[in-house]
């Protein structure tokens, strides 16, 4: 059973607030010495130890091989974070940087988000991360662009103001015609519907050889439908600014931790999951080790919230992975005032 904060006295508290306190500043391993000297009422460094020895027996600290100091717990920082947390505000000029995002205009949404993905990442000094809405409202407009022999991309707008690209192959000997065919037959069909809704009235038209397209343009179509139906599983996933998860890291088991971070975010498959479930609540939340599988070997948390659309609907997902010891009295409020920035201007864009 975890420790209730009832089960601890605020000599207790204090003590274990101050060494969480240094140990997010400095990365290392804290000894009573350096506790006994940062209290507000002054301790003996023997009774700063007796105190300490009884947060490790309570499964808050632990003491790492190489030294004599203590460091907290993934359970010891889910206590601190959730209890004892005492969260900041961010600053005029974060506060500025961001509700620049919100001037802007003209972008597409994808635009937006890698923005706030990179303006987050630079100020919380982590990897900004922001899964992109999918295409689930009605639409509001298709075109097909021609690139290359063999190769198209369709540009999807939603009524909301999302806009996907995807590529798709194309049957050789394609023409602008024919590309105008399809998208003139999609547009008709597509517009105040959603994906899956037009996806289904065209397939069936299809299939009963009742749509008035040549045979170019409906392989078009096709290759469209083909692939739209792997797009359902949700929206893109976009990060920035790995290398901060770089900056301060000198030990050996610290690094390997980064790297097996590295190839997770490389997969993508496990983040994507973890955020696709995280926009199922409203509010921040706040993952921390081995609170997820994903955190068990590389000892790094995340902190997301959801963001909304014009219809104060989760559409998505924007947060920082960083450290255990990331600072979390100043990203909590980071992610929070920019994912609702993020959905303020998702909301103008669809208006």
């Amino acid at each position: 059973m975890p420790l209730t904060f009832a089960e601890l006295n605020q000599r207790s508290l204090e003590i274990f607030r101050q060494l969480v306190d240094t140990y997010v500043e400095t990365g290392e391993p804290v000894g009573s010495r350096t506790l006994s000297r940062r209290l507000r009422t002054p301790l003996s460094p023997a009774t700063v130890r007796n105190v300490m020895a009884d947060l490790e027996e309570a499964g808050l600290l632990y003491a790492p091989h190489t030294s004599a100091g203590r460091l907290p717990t993934d359970d010891g920082l889910r206590f601190f974070v959730h209890g004892l947390l005492e969260l900041g505000d961010i600053n005029e000029q974060e506060r500025c940087h961001i509700n620049q995002l919100v001037e802007s205009t003209g972008q597409s949404v994808d635009t937006i988000l890698e923005q706030a993905t990179t303006l987050l990442s630079g100020l919380s000094r982590c990897a900004g991360l922001v899964m992109a809405p999918k295409i689930d409202s009605p639409l509001k407009h298709i075109e097909f662009v021609h690139l290359s022999p063999g190769r198209s991309l369709v540009i999807l707008i939603s009524e909301d103001g999302v806009v996907e690209n995807r590529l798709i192959e194309v049957p050789a000997g394609i023409t602008p015609s024919t590309l105008k065919e399809a998208t003139n037959y999609l547009n008709a069909r597509l517009t105040g519907r959603t994906l899956g809704q037009a996806k289904n009235l065209i397939v069936e038209e299809l299939g009963h050889f009742q749509a008035h397209l040549n045979e170019l343009a409906a392989k078009v179509v096709a290759a469209g439908l083909a692939v739209w139906a792997g797009g359902d599983q949700g929206g893109s996933l976009i990060i920035k600014g790995q290398s901060h998860l770089l900056q301060g890291v000198t030990e050996v088991t610290e690094l390997e931790q980064i790297r097996q971070l590295f190839q997770v975010l490389e997969t993508k498959e496990t983040l994507h999951e973890l955020l696709d479930a995280s926009i199922k609540a409203d509010g921040v939340q706040i993952f921390i080790g081995s609170d997820n599988n994903l955190f068990k070997l590389s000892g790094c948390s995340l902190v997301v919230s959801p963001y909304h659309n014009s219809r104060h609907e989760i559409v998505g997902a924007i947060g920082v992975i960083g450290p255990a010891r990331m600072n979390y009295g100043k990203i909590i409020p980071l992610v929070d005032y920019t994912a609702k920035m993020v959905g303020k201007l998702i909301g103008s864009t669809a208006s």
